[in-house]
C-alpha cells in the first residue's frame, strides 16, 4: 500500500444495501412461496372452514418464518448519527455524513453516507458487514479492511468491536448473539412441534408446544437484552456520540414470543374449560367437509327381487 497526495488508496467494492443479506432473503422467498402455495388451494376450501384456515395458516407461517428471519437479522440493534467527521487517515479532510451501526446476532453493518453524498469529488456511500459467527474470523475482516483503506468512520466503529478492544464489545454481543439464535431455534423446533401436535387430536400438547414457543423466543430476547446491564463502551464520531437502541427485529420477536404465550395459553385453557368447543373449533375444517348440506334429502331405492324382504338404500346429497 503506498501514499497518494498524502492519503491513503482506496479500493472500490461491490456495495450491498443496510441489513441486505441472501440468507434473510431466502427465507422470506420460501415462507411466501409457502403463503402463495396455500392461497392457491384456499378456494377448493368450501364453507365457513375456509376462513378459518386460512387465518390459521398464515398466522402460523408468519410466526415460523419471523423466528427464522430474525438469526440474519442486523437489526436487533441500531445506531444512527449525523456528524462531521475526518473522513481518510493522515488527511485533515472532513465530511458531514449519516453514519449508522446495525448489530445482529451473527455480527454488525455498519454503513456511512455522505450529505449529501458527492463530496470531495468522491461518492461517499459504504456498507461494511463483519461477523463473528461460528466459521467467521471477525479479526481477519477487520484487517481486510484495514488494507482495503476504508473511510474512519468506518474502521473506527469496526475497531471498537474487535476481541482486542478494551471496550469488550466483541465479547458482549457475540456471547449474547449466541445464546439468542441458540434459544431461537429451539423455539422454532417448538414451533414444528406444535403444528404437528394441532393437526392431531392432541390440542393440550398442541397448546403446550405453542407455550414452549413463545417462551423460548422470549428467552432469546432476554439473552441479548442481558447487554443493556453492563456499561458500554462510547462511541464518539467527531463531536457527536451514537446511541443504540432495539431494532425491529428485537420488538418483532417480542411481539412474536408474545402472541405464541396468548395462542398457547387459549388453547390449553379451553382444553380445561370448554374441551368440545376447543375440539370442535379445531376440527370444523373435517366437519364442515363432511357434514350433509342442509336440506339434503335421502333417495330410497328398493329392492324386491326374488319376493325377499325389502332392502333400502338411503343417499345424502
Amino acid at each position: 500500500m503506498t501514499l497518494w497526495d498524502g492519503d491513503l488508496p482506496f479500493y472500490h467494492q461491490s456495495r450491498r444495501p443496510a441489513g441486505f443479506s441472501v440468507p434473510l432473503l431466502i427465507v422470506i422467498l420460501v415462507f411466501l412461496a409457502l403463503a402463495a402455495s396455500f392461497l392457491l388451494i384456499l378456494p377448493g376450501i368450501r364453507g365457513q372452514s375456509r376462513w378459518f384456515w386460512l387465518v390459521r395458516v398464515l398466522l402460523s407461517l408468519f410466526i415460523g418464518a419471523e423466528i427464522v428471519a430474525v438469526h440474519f437479522s442486523a437489526e436487533w440493534s441500531v445506531g444512527r448519527v449525523y456528524t462531521n467527521t475526518s473522513y481518510k487517515a493522515f488527511s485533515a479532510a472532513r465530511v458531514r455524513a449519516h453514519v449508522g451501526l446495525h448489530v445482529g446476532l451473527e455480527g454488525i453493518n455498519i454503513t456511512l453516507t455522505g450529505t449529501p453524498v458527492q463530496q470531495l469529488n468522491e461518492t461517499i456511500n459504504y456498507n461494511e458487514q463483519f461477523s463473528w459467527r461460528f466459521g467467521e474470523n471477525y479479526v481477519e475482516e477487520y484487517t481486510e479492511a484495514l488494507e482495503k483503506g476504508l473511510p474512519d468512520p468506518v474502521l473506527y466503529l469496526a475497531e471498537k468491536f474487535t476481541p482486542s478492544s478494551p471496550c469488550g464489545l466483541y465479547r458482549q454481543y457475540r456471547i449474547a448473539g449466541h445464546y439468542a439464535s441458540a434459544t431461537l431455534w429451539v423455539a422454532f423446533c417448538f414451533w414444528l412441534l406444535s403444528n404437528a401436535l394441532l393437526s392431531m387430536p392432541v390440542p393440550l400438547y398442541g397448546g403446550l408446544a405453542l407455550l414452549a414457543t413463545g417462551a423460548f423466543a422470549l428467552f432469546s430476547v432476554l439473552a441479548f437484552a442481558s447487554i443493556s446491564s453492563v456499561p458500554l463502551c462510547p462511541l464518539h464520531l467527531g463531536s457527536s456520540e451514537i446511541t443504540s437502541y432495539y431494532g425491529a427485529a428485537f420488538w418483532v420477536t417480542l411481539a412474536t414470543g408474545v402472541l405464541c404465550l396468548i395462542l398457547g395459553g387459549a388453547v390449553v385453557g379451553l382444553h380445561y374449560a370448554r374441551p368440545g368447543a376447543l375440539r370442535t373449533f379445531l376440527d370444523q375444517g373435517v366437519k364442515n367437509g363432511g357434514n350433509p348440506a342442509r336440506g339434503a334429502s335421502p333417495l330410497h331405492f328398493n329392492n324386491q327381487q326374488f319376493g325377499t324382504s325389502e332392502l333400502t338404500i338411503s343417499t345424502n346429497l
